[in-house]
């Protein structure tokens, strides 16, 4: 059985919640006094196998601020459901009492108070820790890594990801799987496979497209506490529609139902007690395939960022969901006897950096990591009098920030802005450093194109993002998050087909709505196209923010959301 309880049990005054609004050392005291190391790693050990579970890391290696969506719409079958679930709705479903620990790790109310109280959340210095608490007590865990790991930071960038090469090697996973990572270049990613990477790089459904022939290993087979469990590699299956095409060429991906049907009935003809799929298809994706795929036993789920407190059961699959950006930890034992699960138990335990000690030796890796870039990473650009973050369908502060950045720096009349859900927050008040702007920003493609878009064309685009997100069948849903969109307002209705979704778009600085037949001065930046000239994003943001010194973004209350 669960326990809610068993995600986090110590509970904090509700002064101590509300009056908080010190810094520095008030949130380690605060978040010390509602909760200790023990509270967060005890855990019930049960069973005979222990499965450990991260991903979607995006490059942070320090403890980050990150704010979950507000909004998180979900269409079709899954509306309402989890993990479209956020805010009060989200508290009420999984019992959470408003202003705790667990409600400011796993959901966006009273962000910027409880960020004050609790302090930051992960750090794998703070994970090691973790990992080593888990492994004293299970010796032979299976830590497995859902991917998006090598990217999004100054020092991934830099360093063509090694560093976090170099830092999960010493983490010691048992297998990992891929997004992002292939931003890198084919050339960089085998290379890093070939000669750097110490466990297997998994991925089923990637083919090479010219003999149509398996890219990678598809699964793993582990024997622990007498049981063998398969591990099945599942890549995210969209890389050439979200990402550049052509900087891996020679790929192909998919979801590949039929491929991941015949997979699990190898690996049980080869004797797999338990089989795992270590997925970036995205939750609601990975709730359709546990549907549709028998003998799924677990979905360690990644791509869409969620963090839940609880397994979603789908057709005998236990779907796990485990956060982003290292805010959390996922622990699954299972209790597996006569060829089955017979058992388990669950813990989603918060990383807060306040209160889990760093592992020394990690620390210093972590640190010699980071010391050739510390002066660039430390340079502060500017302050925010915001709350600067990403998350939620439609907009997020931090690439309102950018929006006013392309139209202000390349003097656009409308900037857009790609619906990425990575990157860490920012606090009211906060310095901008170098380092924080790449973690809103650093990728391989990032030229800030300036084009002309006639508004026709501009609505076909808004269409076409809005039916990656909204499809009602899963299997379609091929992006992120809704494009951001500066200098323009408009009306979405989730419950439309793809193009009659888009409706009264509008030019905010005239109030005019926007002419199919004319022609506007768009910027934007993270084109898939091959050969984009302009500006790198970074460059672009960081003039805008020295020229203004202090930042301020403006609720933004261009989007008119019906159907939801």
């Amino acid at each position: 059985m669960i326990s809610r309880r068993d995600f986090l049990q110590a509970t904090v005054a509700a002064s101590a919640i509300y009056g908080a609004s010190g810094v520095g050392n008030w949130s380690r005291l605060a978040a010390q006094q509602a909760m200790s190391q023990d509270d967060l790693l005890q855990f019930d050990t049960t069973g005979n196998v222990t499965l450990i579970h991260i991903t979607d890391i995006h490059g942070q290696l320090k403890p980050i601020y990150f704010r979950e969506p507000e909004i998180n719409l979900g269409v079709g079958d899954n509306a309402g459901m989890p993990p479209h679930v956020t805010g009060e709705d989200f508290l009420k479903l999984f019992d959470i009492a408003p202003g705790t620990p667990e409600a400011y790790a796993l959901t966006y109310n009273d962000f910027t108070a409880l960020a004050r109280t609790y302090g930051r959340m992960g750090g794998l210095d703070r994970v090691s820790t973790i990992l080593n608490a888990i492994r004293a007590d299970r010796p032979d865990a299976l830590l497995l890594d859902g991917g998006d790991t090598w990217h999004g930071s100054y020092t991934a960038l830099r360093t063509d990801g090694q560093d976090m090469v170099n830092i999960m090697n010493a983490l010691r996973p048992d297998a990992m799987t891929s997004h992002w990572e292939f931003t890198f270049g084919i050339d960089r990613v085998n290379d890093i496979v070939e000669n750097h990477l110490n466990f297997p790089f998994l991925g089923a459904n990637i083919f090479d497209a010219e003999w149509d022939e398996p890219a990678y290993e598809p699964y793993q087979m582990f024997e622990r506490g007498g049981a063998k469990i398969a591990v099945i590699g599942q890549a995210f299956p969209y890389m050439p529609i979200a990402n550049p095409g052509w900087m891996f060429p020679n790929l192909s991906f998919g979801i590949r139902e039929d491929r991941m049907r015949e997979m699990v009935a190898e690996v049980r003809a080869a004797g797999a007690d338990v089989v795992v799929v270590l997925s970036h298809n995205g939750f609601d994706v990975d709730k359709k395939m546990a549907g549709n795929v028998d003998g799924i036993d677990v979905i360690l789920t990644g791509h869409t960022h969620d963090a839940l407190p609880e397994p979603v059961l789908v057709n005998g699959t236990m779907l796990i969901a485990s956060g982003s950006n290292g805010k959390f930890v996922s622990r699954l034992d299972l209790d597996v006897r006569d060829g089955g699960i017979q058992g388990f138990a669950y813990k989603l335990i918060p990383v807060f950096s306040d209160v889990i000690a760093p592992d020394p030796a990690m620390t210093a890796l972590i640190d010699a990591e980071r010391a050739p870039f510390e002066a660039d990473l430390r340079e502060v650009l500017g302050t925010t009098d915001s709350l600067l973050f990403r998350r939620g369908n439609f907009n997020g502060t931090w690439d309102d920030l950018i929006c006013n950045a392309l139209i202000d720096e390349r003097e656009a009349d409308i900037a857009l802005s790609p619906g990425f859900r990575w990157g860490p927050s920012l606090l009211p008040g906060d310095d901008i450093t170098r380092e924080d702007l790449f973690n809103a920003t650093a990728m391989s493609y990032p030229n800030a194109y300036r084009s002309e878009m006639t508004g026709e064309f501009l609505h076909i685009i808004l269409e076409d993002v809005a039916d990656n997100l909204f499809h009602p069948d899963p299997y379609y849903q091929q992006g992120g998050d809704m494009v951001r969109v500066g200098g323009m307002g408009y009306q979405i209705d989730i419950s439309k087909p793809q193009g009659q979704r888009i409706t009264n778009m509008t030019l905010l600085k005239t109030g005019e709505a926007i002419d199919p037949a004319k022609t506007y001065i768009v910027s934007g930046w993270a084109s898939v196209n091959e050969g984009t000239e302009g500006p790198p994003i970074w460059d672009v943001v960081e003039s805008y923010i020295k020229r203004k010194g202090t930042v301020s973004v403006d609720p933004n209350q261009s989007v008119k959301v019906i159907g939801a």
